[in-house]
């Protein structure tokens, strides 16, 4: 994967001089980095480094105090949360949604994208496109054994991979993934990176992570970040021998 480009608008996401102010105190600062295509990008750091910050940013639900978003060339920093949804960026939080009484083809059919609003929901039919689709992404995230099973009783794990699924359903471009393998056993954490791996495909992946053997099967590129600033970048070997994060990682 080519590692610099003059162009921003050759990537799928363009991070530039991005900066939030809370109260004076800056929680993203300065920041920048650029995100290729069919890339799995995560991004580590200490508590309190801005990791989550920069998520809820990029998807609309923290307003930036400066700087550009470029997804695709669309400044996002100027659009509402749904817009950037419809635009192709699906957001992951750190605690699974999903509808606990409904089973897991129901979550995945009310994920499909042609479901939304309300002249959506009502002339919404089960037809063969959904059906078919649902099957593939059940079988993309371990659960076509699972699907007409109560979500609420699926393992956490799986009940994790579900709603990367419901993301899935709607083919964003971007996906951004906040701690995936959070609680999930070492069998589930070597599931997840195989899913990630295998979704690359056809989009960009932006992972906030502190697993480091997860980080160390799925990173393409890491970006560390430092009390809301870039700290250092690169493949994993690189950003893992740099002295400053090293030091950085030491000192907690």
């Amino acid at each position: 994967m080519s590692l610099s480009h003059n162009n921003p608008q050759e990537f799928v996401l363009a991070v530039e001089g991005l900066t939030v102010s809370f109260d004076g105190f800056k929680a993203v600062n300065d920041l920048s980095f650029y995100v290729d295509e069919g890339e799995i990008r995560v991004i580590i750091g200490p508590n309190g480094a801005g990791k989550t910050t920069v998520l809820d940013l990029i998807c609309g639900r923290t307003k930036a105090t400066d700087g550009s978003i470029r997804f695709r060339n669309q400044e996002l920093t100027k659009m509402k949360e749904h817009e950037i949804v419809h635009a192709g960026v699906g957001r992951k939080f750190q605690n699974p949604s999903i509808y606990e009484d409904l089973t897991v083809f129901e979550n995945l059919e009310l994920s499909f994208p042609r479901g939304h609003g309300v002249f959506g929901a009502l002339t919404f039919r089960r037809d063969k496109e959904v059906i078919d689709k649902v099957s593939e992404i059940a079988e993309m995230i371990f659960l076509s054994e699972h699907l007409h099973q109560r979500a609420d009783l699926l393992s956490h794990g799986q009940k994790q991979w579900l709603e990367i699924g419901m993301l899935l359903i709607q083919d964003p471009a971007l996906l951004m993934l906040d701690e995936p393998v959070a609680g999930m056993s070492v069998a589930e954490r070597k599931k997840t990176a195989e899913l990630l791996n295998r979704i690359t495909k056809d989009r960009s992946v932006l992972v906030i992570e502190h697993d480091m053997q997860f980080v160390e099967d799925i990173a393409h590129r890491v970006t560390v970040l430092h009390q809301g600033k870039l700290l250092s970048e690169g493949s994993l070997d690189r950003v893992k021998n740099d002295p400053k994060v090293v030091e950085v990682y030491l000192g907690h």
